[in-house]
């Protein structure tokens, strides 16, 4: 029973990644270029469609655990974990942020890629695989994370919150008996107004391509949440609690892909064996292969190779902080930006905005070097960049205004 329902779940997870990849393919969805085209361009089209993804996520969730149809309390990442992680969030959320700009796109953006042909991101799925690899299953995060990042992180159980949605956080300061409940009331109130604020913009409602990606992405986040901690979640729970031998990566969980990136590194190690794929590996799998069947049909299959040494360098420095920083900041821009959102919790907030962060400064001082070049140092792109995200005065400008 405990193999059969496992390979259901697994099956199903990866279909809907299948459909994951083949739509990010078609519309671009790209949250690295969502942040390029804000800070560069001005242009907040694919951010709204990020932020509509988020939207459907957070009130999907909400809304099936108020029928108490699941409850994604209990997920394997903790994201409404009563310890306050927040060295995490926010210093592993800016080193994926970024990572993801030097290396051209996100985790998931990166396996849509390399189903589409970018041999580049083949690189980037590898490397960024071995150091979450490094950080899950070795002393290296132990040694120099765990040790002084964990005193720092206070537990919210001592101020009687078990967990860090916003709704338990609320609810538990107005003294309510069931705080949880505010969680739907939160969710309809953020869906509501944010929605009125996104289509606002005549650019965003008539992209009827960022509307379908911010739709799919929402809508798959909330099926693997459907999928792993709903009924048939349930059941998989109950079915290899007494196995001798349980299946990895078993509880309830929803999309991301960085962790899933050394899953992936550990089946192949093993000779591909099929207990060793879990369901993040599945929609790991699930992405590259939607994105390559995309890319036949609509011929956009084209291969690409790295354009000189620099070129090289950065994916592979932008991968080392993705593995790292998606593993610290407990998930990427869809692993922490949808998924994580969807469950209202505080620290998902926190990890998106600190990798958005991350990327909008990189981007800055990318633009800065590029056209000022040699009278560019980092220190001058750098001040001049959080100048420009006005986080220091304007009197501190090294550089003239882009």
């Amino acid at each position: 029973m405990g193999i059969e329902i496992t390979t259901k779940i697994i099956l199903l997870g990866g279909l809907l990644a299948l459909v994951l990849g083949a739509v990010v393919n078609k519309t671009n969805f790209c949250t690295m270029g969502a942040v390029s085209d804000w800070v560069n361009m001005g242009d907040t089209t694919r951010l709204r469609a990020w932020i509509f993804a988020m939207v459907i996520a957070i009130l999907g969730v909400a809304l099936l655990e108020a029928a108490a149809v699941m409850d994604t309390g209990t997920s394997r990442v903790p994201y409404r974990g009563s310890l306050f992680l927040w060295p995490r969030y926010i210093i592993g959320g800016v080193m994926f942020g970024i990572g993801m700009t030097l290396a051209s796109g996100c985790g998931n953006k990166n396996l849509v890629r390399l189903g589409g042909g970018n041999l580049k991101s083949l690189l980037v799925v590898l490397v960024a695989g071995g150091m979450a690899y490094l950080m899950t299953r070795t002393d290296f995060y132990g040694v120099f994370f765990h040790s002084w990042m964990e005193p720092l992180s206070p537990d919210l159980g001592g101020l009687g919150v078990d967990d860090q949605s916003l709704g338990v956080i609320i609810g538990s300061l107005l003294g309510m008996e069931r705080p949880a409940s505010m969680n739907l009331y939160i969710a309809l109130l953020l869906s509501g107004s944010s929605v009125w604020l996104l289509f606002r913009s005549s650019d965003f409602r008539s992209n009827r391509d960022q509307l379908l990606g911010g739709v799919i992405v929402g809508l798959v986040v909330v099926g693997g949440w459907y999928i792993t901690a709903g009924p048939m979640g349930q059941m998989w729970l109950e079915a290899v609690e007494f196995m001798d031998d349980p299946p990895p990566g078993t509880g309830s969980q929803s999309y991301t892909f960085i962790n899933p990136m050394a899953d992936a590194l550990v089946l192949l190690s093993s000779g591909a064996r099929t207990k060793l794929i879990t369901f993040g590996v599945a929609a790991l799998l699930g992405v590259i292969l939607g994105s390559l069947l995309f890319a036949l049909l609509a011929r956009r299959f084209r291969i690409e190779w790295f354009v000189d040494l620099r070129d090289f360098l950065f994916h592979l420095i932008g991968a080392v902080l993705m593995g790292v920083g998606g593993v610290l900041a407990l998930g990427c821009t869809i692993g922490q930006g949808v998924t994580g959102v969807s469950t209202l919790a505080l620290g998902s907030f926190i990890a998106t905005a600190s990798i958005i962060f991350g990327s909008a400064l990189t981007l800055k001082m990318q633009y800065y070097r590029l056209v000022y070049e040699s009278e560019a140092s980092f220190g001058k792109a750098l001040v001049s960049g959080l100048v420009d995200l006005h986080l220091l005065p304007k009197r501190l400008r090294k550089l003239d205004a882009l």
